[in-house]
């Protein structure tokens, strides 16, 4: 990897305004991890300590039955169209319904790129928000891109029809971050013999686990937390391989408030055999193409370190990831406290700066 951590002070320039110069931030490789039965190894890139070394003791722990099961769903994204002053909503809502075909026939006309790669715009949705005010959804195949500047065109070429259509203004053009089209569901196992250490025997770390899980199902200070543990992992495997992680926040706290309250995105459980079991669903919008990933060499480089040849597969890891650093903070918080290991590698940045 290049000196200057893969990315030019001139490609910056590019990238982003007022560019004064290019700031560094670790980067680390998790262990250990078995995802849908292949090997990685995780570049991560954080500041904050203890969370890669989380990562790859949560790998490890659920290694012992397998590591990580995940299933991801196509790489559907959401192009939002906010129609207002709609003079007859139930009419504009069936002309939308029956125009479906030419709308779609727009959106992937501005897109041929996408949909020669198998992509594209696949279906409508309608949602009646009010007096006079319609949403309508463009459901967009992104394939191996996060997509957002793919939506956001989307749903700028198809909005002035749509305004015809309902004979009303469209007040919004623009993707949706809550990707709920687009989830990551992860699981895994743990043999309670496997998480005895020290003093403490296996089958009650794996119980304090669960009650800790439940904690953050009923207190929303905690879930908070809860979910923060979860985005560790996530967001440092977004960040290395140049994605946006500040969709990724959105979209997952979002998604945690889908009922109307906040909830946690992962529950642990002990089965009567003694095994802990782990579930994490949140929406991922990853992308390995696109503009920050080639302007990039770093991130280019971190890609090629894990392996992952599509946005599906790169999402199923992360998602393992988040998960890994869930179960290794659970884990913590039941049994030693999460200061003890944390505070020791954070003195070592204290100490070594206060050295120089």
């Amino acid at each position: 990897m290049a000196l200057d951590g893969g990315l030019s002070i001139e490609i910056a320039e590019r990238m982003v305004e007022n560019v004064v110069g290019t700031f560094a931030l670790p980067l680390g490789i998790a262990t250990n991890f078995t995802v849908n039965k292949r090997d990685y190894l995780v570049p991560m890139v954080i500041e904050e300590p203890s969370v890669i070394a989380a990562a790859s003791h949560g790998a490890k722990l659920a290694r012992t039955r397998g590591g990580f099961h995940v299933a991801v769903d196509a790489a559907n994204m959401i192009a939002q169209v906010h129609l207002i002053d709609v003079p007859n909503t139930r009419t504009s809502y069936e002309n939308i319904r029956a125009a479906r075909g030419h709308i779609l026939e727009l959106a992937n006309s501005v897109q041929p790129r996408l949909v020669a790669r198998g992509g594209g715009a696949t279906d409508i949705e309608v949602r009646l928000l009010g007096v006079g005010h319609i949403v309508v959804h463009i459901i967009v195949d992104c394939r191996d891109a996060m997509g957002a500047n793919i939506v956001n065109t989307v749903a700028e070429a198809v909005a002035p029809m749509l305004a015809d259509l309902t004979r009303s203004n469209a007040a919004l053009r623009i993707l949706s971050n809550l990707a709920d089209r687009r989830l990551v569901h992860a699981s895994c196992e743990i043999a309670s013999d496997s998480l005895a250490f020290g003093e403490f025997d296996g089958l009650d770390v794996a119980v304090a686990i669960a009650t800790v899980s439940r904690i953050a199902e009923v207190d929303t200070y905690r879930t908070a937390t809860h979910n923060k543990g979860i985005l560790n992992g996530i967001d440092a495997v977004a960040l290395a391989t140049g994605n946006d992680w500040r969709a990724i926040e959105a979209g997952a706290h979002a998604f945690a408030a889908r009922h109307g309250r906040y909830e946690p995105l992962s529950r642990w459980t002990v089965s009567e055999q003694g095994i802990l079991r782990g579930s994490l669903t949140l929406p991922l919008a990853l992308g390995t193409v696109g503009a920050a990933l080639r302007a990039h060499q770093g991130a280019q480089t971190a890609l090629r370190i894990l392996g992952a040849t599509s946005a599906r597969e790169l999402a199923a890891v992360t998602g393992a990831v988040g998960l890994a650093t869930n179960l290794a903070a659970l884990r913590a918080l039941a049994t030693e406290g999460i200061q003890r290991g944390h505070m020791r590698l954070h003195h070592r940045v204290t100490s070594y700066c206060a050295a120089q």
